[in-house]
C-alpha cells in the first residue's frame, strides 16, 4: 500500500514537470482515492508501520552489517523512514492546524522563503534519492547475481538523482516560474 502511494505521489510530482496546473489536476484526481477516510487511515497506519519497522531493522542489524551495500541500504532506509514521519506530520499539520490545501504550493513554499531553500532543496533531494537507492539495494539483493545487481543499483541511483534533481528544480520554480500564494509563505513567518 505504501509502495503504491509513493509511486502515485512521485507521479503526481513528476506531473509538475509539465506544469504546476498539471500537478494540481493530477492531485485532485488522485485525492478522490487516497483521501477516502478508510483508505487514508489504512495508509497512515501502513506508513507508520513501514517507518517504525524499518528503523527497528536498522538498529537491530547495526553490529552485523558489513559492506558498502548493506550500509547504503541502512542509510537510505533510515532517510526514507525519517522523511516519511516528518513529511506526513507536516502535511497533516498543514491540513488540520493551518487549514491549508497541502498541494504543490505547500511543498514548494519553503523553497521560496529567504534562505530556507538551502534546507528544503537537500531535504527533498535526499528523500527522493534515498528512496531510489533503497529500492536499488533491494534489486541488488533480489537479482541473484553481482553483475546484474550492480547494474540495477546503478540504474536506480542514476534515476534517483535525476528524478530528485528535476523535482527540486520544479519546486524551486526553475522549470516553470510560479508565485507561491501568500498564505503558504506566511506559514514560515508565523
Amino acid at each position: 500500500m505504501v509502495g503504491l502511494f509513493v509511486a502515485l505521489h512521485l507521479a503526481n510530482h513528476l506531473a509538475s514537470l509539465v506544469s504546476v496546473s498539471a500537478h494540481l489536476h493530477f492531485m485532485e484526481l488522485a485525492r478522490k482515492v487516497y483521501r477516502q477516510p478508510v483508505v487514508e487511515g489504512a495508509l497512515l497506519l501502513c506508513v507508520l508501520f513501514q517507518a517504525c519497522s524499518g528503523l527497528f531493522l536498522v538498529v537491530r542489524g547495526w553490529r552485523e552489517r558489513t559492506g558498502a551495500l548493506a550500509w547504503l541500504q541502512a542509510a537510505s532506509g533510515t532517510a526514507v523512514a525519517l522523511f516519511l514521519v516528518i513529511h506526513v506530520g507536516a502535511v497533516l499539520t498543514g491540513r488540520v492546524a493551518l487549514e491549508l490545501d497541502t498541494n504543490f504550493y505547500f511543498a514548494a513554499a519553503g523553497m521560496h522563503v529567504g534562505h530556507l531553500g538551502l534546507f528544503f532543496a537537500p531535504y527533498y533531494f535526499i528523500a527522493v534519492f534515498a528512496l531510489f537507492a533503497h529500492l536499488g539495494c533491494a534489486a541488488w539483493w533480489l537479482s541473484g547475481g553481482a553483475q546484474r545487481g550492480r547494474l540495477l543499483l546503478t540504474l536506480a541511483l542514476v534515476a534517483g538523482a535525476t528524478v530528485a534533481l528535476l523535482l527540486v528544480a520544479s519546486l524551486a520554480g526553475l522549470l516553470e516560474p510560479f508565485e507561491v500564494p501568500a498564505k503558504y509563505i506566511a506559514t514560515y513567518s508565523n
